[in-house]
């Protein structure tokens, strides 16, 4: 059910669904309630009012808490240190991105390898994305110059050809910076 939540678009949908309908009928019933002329200017004690409003201040802090408590494990550096304390052989690729390409020090992989993307920009802000063949994107990297190697550990988990694509606006060939991941399947 995380996984779903957390790694697909209709999860996070579904997430800000649950944050904004309440706010949209909160906003729709004090719209209503106000347009109408009211005789009795004040029928609602302010207790009651107080009570509410620390009811729906509690009621936005928990569900912020858990989604976010939630979420933990999907935050790039948990799971790559995750990875890195459970894999035992992990390959380091180093990556480059410079001007509308990138550059690897290694592109063929085999499924349940674990990889370390050691990724670095030399010019600008760059993204590394890597998406799975059936194209949704497995994760990204913002990739900024000067700021050293943001790195990241992935086990492939099926074979194909993965794309790799820049998400930040990178320049005028900003759409051409794309490149490929070979992973095959393991012959042991």
């Amino acid at each position: 059910m995380q996984d779903f939540i957390y790694q697909t678009g209709w999860g996070a949908f579904s997430i800000l669904l649950l944050f904004q309908i309440p706010f949209i009928l909160g906003f729709f019933y004090i719209v209503f309630r106000r347009s109408r002329p009211n005789v009795q200017l004040n029928d609602v004690s302010e207790s009651s009012i107080s009570r509410a409003k620390n009811g729906w201040m509690a009621l936005v802090v928990i569900s912020f808490l858990i989604v976010n408590l939630a979420s933990i494990q999907y935050i790039p550096a948990v799971y790559t240190a995750n990875a890195a304390a459970v894999e035992q052989n992990v390959v380091d690729v180093s990556v480059k991105a410079e001007s509308w390409s990138y550059d690897f020090s290694e592109q063929e992989f085999n499924v349940g390898q674990a990889v370390r993307f050691n990724a670095n920009a030399v010019d600008t802000v760059h993204g590394f994305a890597i998406y799975h063949p059936n194209g949704h994107v497995i994760f990204t990297m913002m990739l900024v110059p000067g700021v050293g190697p943001s790195s990241l550990i992935h086990t492939f988990k099926e074979p194909g050809t993965y794309k790799v694509r820049c998400l930040e606006y990178c320049g005028a060939a900003h759409h051409d910076m794309n490149d490929e991941i070979i992973v095959a399947q393991s012959s042991s």
